[in-house]
């Protein structure tokens, strides 16, 4: 199994702009279930309650790398990616075998 682990800093510095466009990547991303082969998409959103940490975090397990590979090229996938690249600021993903 391919764990797929992606965090997202928010460009925004309003925090109803961050809330506003973290609560649009969760919906966009928890769509995905049943949709693509992910055995598993869970989404969180930071409290917000220490400075410094990453905004939203997508954790989502696939049976297969080749599973992944059909998810990050899914086009729904896509029109999410292409939300998510609109507000954010930075990015860091790690995919691993568990």
């Amino acid at each position: 199994m391919i764990r797929h682990i992606v965090t997202w800093r928010l460009a925004a510095e309003d925090a109803a702009q961050r809330e506003a466009d973290a609560a649009g990547i969760k919906q966009r991303l928890e769509a995905l279930r049943g949709v693509v082969a992910a055995e598993r998409i869970e989404v969180g959103v930071d409290l917000e309650e220490t400075a410094g940490n990453w905004h939203v975090v997508l954790v989502s397990d696939f049976a297969t790398r080749e599973d992944l590979a059909a998810y990050q090229t899914h086009p729904q996938h896509q029109e999410a990616a292409g939300f998510i690249r609109s507000v954010v600021d930075a990015r860091s993903c790690v995919d691993y075998e568990v």
